[in-house]
């Protein structure tokens, strides 16, 4: 089922599997159990969306806008968000799957994951500065040369970040999780 250009509000539990949905224009639509996966959105505009509980496992996003986008229980695994749009690029997300994405050189200043799962996701090289990790893991999470002033990981788990190669200035981590800041040292800490 194709989507286009529409003046809908509200798309519920659609499947655009594999659709071919390049170039076009969404604002203020919610969309609510629809599975986007494999699914082609280069070139496509998203302005203050919502996507709920939706799955957009290995969807193409080259030059996709997201435009205050909230991404709410959705399944977003393998997606190269760093192929997106960057112009006014602003997204949130809460109860997501993000493992294996990639946010390479990206500029996600503020940006909320709340009850995230981001294993082996890429922030290389990514401008992450007061963003919020709420309760999110990070196992096997790549941090090369990325900017994290502010961020606040206190609630967070399984980081493994190099303060050497990484920008930490008034970052904030529990003590439960200062051994993620010296892993590479490969001291005990009890």
């Amino acid at each position: 089922m194709a989507l286009r250009n529409t003046d809908y509000r509200l798309i519920e539990k659609t499947d655009f599997s594999g659709e071919d949905l390049t170039y076009q224009e969404f604002e203020n639509c919610t969309f609510k159990n629809c599975n986007f996966s494999g699914s082609d959105l280069s070139h496509s505009g998203f302005i203050d969306c919502v996507f709920d509980s939706c799955n957009f496992s290995l969807a193409k996003v080259k030059n996709t806008a997201l435009k205050n986008v909230k991404f709410r229980n959705c399944k977003l695994l393998g997606l190269n968000f760093n192929e997106c749009s960057k112009f006014l690029l602003l997204i949130d997300f809460e109860d997501c799957q993000l493992n294996l994405a990639s946010f390479f050189n990206m500029r996600l200043k503020s940006t909320k994951f709340v009850n995230c799962s981001l294993q082996e996701v890429d922030f290389t090289r990514t401008d992450l500065s007061n963003s919020l990790f709420d309760n999110c893991d990070f196992n096997r999470a790549l941090f090369e040369l990325t900017v994290l002033e502010k961020a606040d990981f206190r609630t967070s788990f399984n980081y493994s970040i190099d303060p050497e190669i990484n920008r930490l200035r008034n970052a904030k981590f529990s003590r439960a999780g200062i051994a993620g800041l010296l892993a590479k040292y490969y001291i005990e800490i009890e």
